[in-house]
């Protein structure tokens, strides 16, 4: 018995072993099934979850990386003369162009090159060896076969490698250069100059309606390229009225190297059009605009798949100069007449208004005494300081004036030759002494006299004058002297609205100089510009007011068909400097000392040549004994007002180092620049 219950539980349990086994095997592959089926779950949400939920945020995501903007050059304003005349206008000129894309490599730009080279032609004169190399080695290909003939490249740097290269290319000893090799490493090098999203000038002009109809026909091929226009400056009064309104730095010479730097930070493309001198650089930011801005679309393969303008641009504002273009030619003409020979370095000469500070016209030639070359130097009139001489009286009797030397009733002096410490200074008519002759302010402009001046200056100093004793005078005079100057704008700078003006040059003080002092009373030490006498003049003229000199008075806008000038924008009004504080009596005392060097009745009144002059004018001659290149020479000059009563217009000249004789002097300038004035401005048809 006990036997067949231990059987029938052994029985009995190997069964239920073997029941529980086969129900453990389905409970597993649910398990796994169960799992399986979470996960699909999971990965379902989540795919729905990328592309329901978050689509739009990958979508925006993609959009943002692939979008762009580029920006396109506009035309310059233009600049007119004061009558609305057109100076300086623009150009528009075929151009094919290339902007370069993001991600563009070396390889890229070779590929576009090349192609490119099959339709257009470019300049190769200014191309180098070392440029075409580097188009040649951009191709991976000929830069893995150029290797294979550099020794040791194994064992260079990739710059080494790179440069032994390019010295390989140069020997010859890679492969020939063809002209197709040329023009299309002229493309991959204005390519290459590009930035990320610039655009730069391949061909600029001289562009072909084949080289048009080409590149158009097979733009899909080039990435970046487009055909486009490019704006130039023309001059349809003629080009010399650059020499004032300036230049533009062109396609071919890019930024000027001395601002590259501050312009690139700016916006500008590194082949850019910019104002690189006198008006044009001034006045940059007016005449410049504001660029197009154009959002672009590139795919993968960097190709532009769509393109819109956000901004079509704004053309630079115009300019109204206050120069007539008639009157600057004429004048230009005249400056440059029968220039004299010996050491004579040029002439210049500026017409301004009294009331306003605006140049009606101001021009200058440089000569160049070695070769007699004349150069149109227009602007040599605020750069050029020269020592002018005798045009300075009025200034220096005026500030004796206002410190009380003299006073409108007494200011009589005799005219004597200056003795100090075995020198002797004296005014022209009377060198020996032969000539002593009692002056009053007014005679001593009239007949220029030294003598009175050096009077006047060691007075200021509180020196008393003795003939034949040292010239003890305290240094300070020096100061005394140029600090009156200065108020009527001699030595310091104008303010003209043009960059470069120099303040002059001032010669040495101190008590080792102090007979210079008196040079300096009568004009024959420091040197001014002629813009700076022309300013002068029109101080004393418009009753002692100085006011800076401008070339602009109005900024204009555009019109609808932008040929005439639009609305006026902005106007630069006259700006006061300084006033000069003399008594209307004290002024007289100059005005009609000015008056007397044309029509007075002295032999020796310096002015006679102007006194057929018509209207009448009143006037200051300028003569001083300077030196070129260690030779004694004679600078002339003039300052003038017309006419003499209720002056419109003031006149300075300077013609420095001329000879002892000369067919020109200033009285025959003065007289053909104010013909010229009253010919073309005052009586011009209207």
């Amino acid at each position: 018995m006990g036997n067949f219950f231990g059987k029938f539980f052994k029985k009995r349990t190997r069964s239920t072993r073997q029941t529980n086994e086969s129900n453990t095997i389905p409970f597993r592959l649910n398990l796994i099934f169960l799992v399986v089926g979470l996960l699909f779950i999971v990965l379902i949400w989540k795919l729905a979850d990328l592309q329901i939920i978050q689509g739009n945020y990958f979508k925006s995501t993609v959009n943002q990386t692939s979008n762009y903007v580029k920006y396109g050059n506009v035309a310059r304003g233009r600049i007119y003369d004061a009558t609305g005349k057109l100076m300086v206008g623009n150009e528009n000129q075929r151009a094919i162009t290339y902007t370069r894309l993001p991600s563009v490599s070396s390889k890229d730009m070779y590929q576009t090159a090349t192609k490119l080279g099959d339709y257009i032609t470019v300049p190769t004169n200014r191309l180098t060896k070392k440029q075409i190399a580097e188009y040649y080695l951009a191709n991976p290909e000929n830069q893995a076969s150029a290797k294979k003939k550099i020794s040791g490249a194994a064992s260079m740097s990739p710059n080494q490698q790179q440069k032994a290269e390019i010295n390989k290319f140069i020997a010859g000893k890679i492969t020939p250069v063809t002209n197709d090799m040329k023009n299309a490493a002229a493309i991959f090098n204005s390519m290459s100059g590009a930035y990320t999203l610039s655009t730069t000038y391949i061909k600029y002009n001289h562009v072909s309606d084949r080289e048009m109809s080409l590149v158009g026909e097979h733009q899909s091929d080039l990435p970046g390229v487009e055909v486009g226009s490019n704006w130039v400056r023309n001059y349809p009064q003629g080009k010399e009225v650059q020499t004032v309104t300036g230049s533009v730095s062109s396609n071919k010479s890019g930024l000027p190297e001395d601002r590259v730097n501050s312009l690139l930070a700016q916006g500008y493309s590194q082949n850019e059009s910019v104002g690189i001198s006198d008006l044009e650089s001034q006045y940059e930011p007016v005449l410049k605009g504001s660029k197009s801005q154009t959002q672009f679309k590139v795919n993968s393969s960097n190709q532009i798949i769509s393109q819109v303008v956000k901004y079509p641009g704004q053309n630079g504002d115009n300019l109204q100069l206050t120069i007539n273009s008639k009157f600057q030619n004429d004048l230009q003409k005249i400056v440059r007449k029968d220039q004299a020979g010996g050491y004579s370095t040029g002439t210049y000469a500026v017409v301004m208004n009294p009331y306003t500070g605006g140049v009606i016209g101001m021009a200058g030639v440089d000569r160049d005494p070695k070769t007699n070359k004349v150069t149109q130097n227009d602007v040599g009139v605020i750069n050029r300081p020269i020592t002018m001489g005798s045009v300075v009286k009025p200034a220096m009797e005026s500030g004796a004036l206002m410190k009380g030397i003299i006073t409108p009733e007494n200011s009589t002096q005799t005219d004597q030759p200056i003795k100090n410490g075995g020198g002797v200074k004296s005014s022209w008519f009377n060198t020996n002494g032969s000539h002593n002759i009692q002056l009053t302010a007014q005679d001593a402009l009239e007949v220029s006299s030294n003598s009175y001046m050096m009077q006047l200056a060691m007075k200021e100093a509180g020196f008393k004058y003795v003939p034949g004793a040292a010239l003890d005078m305290n240094p300070s005079i020096f100061e005394t002297l140029r600090n009156n100057f200065k108020q009527f704008g001699l030595g310091v700078k104008t303010g003209i609205d043009l960059p470069g003006e120099s303040a002059g040059i001032e010669g040495p003080t101190g008590f080792a100089n102090i007979g210079k002092a008196l040079d300096e009373s009568y004009g024959n030490y420091d040197g001014y510009t002629t813009i700076q006498l022309a300013q002068y003049v029109a101080t004393i003229a418009n009753g002692g007011y100085r006011l800076k000199p401008q070339l602009v008075q109005n900024i204009r806008g555009i019109n609808k068909e932008n040929k005439k000038l639009g609305a006026i924008k902005d106007t630069i009004r006259p700006k006061i400097l300084n006033q000069i504080p003399m008594t209307q009596s004290q002024r007289n005392v100059i005005l009609q000392g000015m008056y007397k060097v044309v029509h007075g009745t002295s032999p020796y009144r310096t002015g006679e040549l102007l006194n057929t002059v018509k209207p009448e004018i009143a006037a200051k001659t300028g003569t001083a004994q300077t030196f070129y290149d260690g030779n004694q020479t004679t600078t002339l000059s003039l300052i003038a007002m017309a006419p003499a009563k209720n002056p419109k217009v003031v006149v300075a000249l300077a013609m420095p180092n001329m000879p002892a004789e000369s067919g020109r002097n200033n009285g025959q300038l003065a007289t053909d620049i104010l013909n010229a004035y009253w010919k073309d401005v005052e009586n011009a048809p209207k």
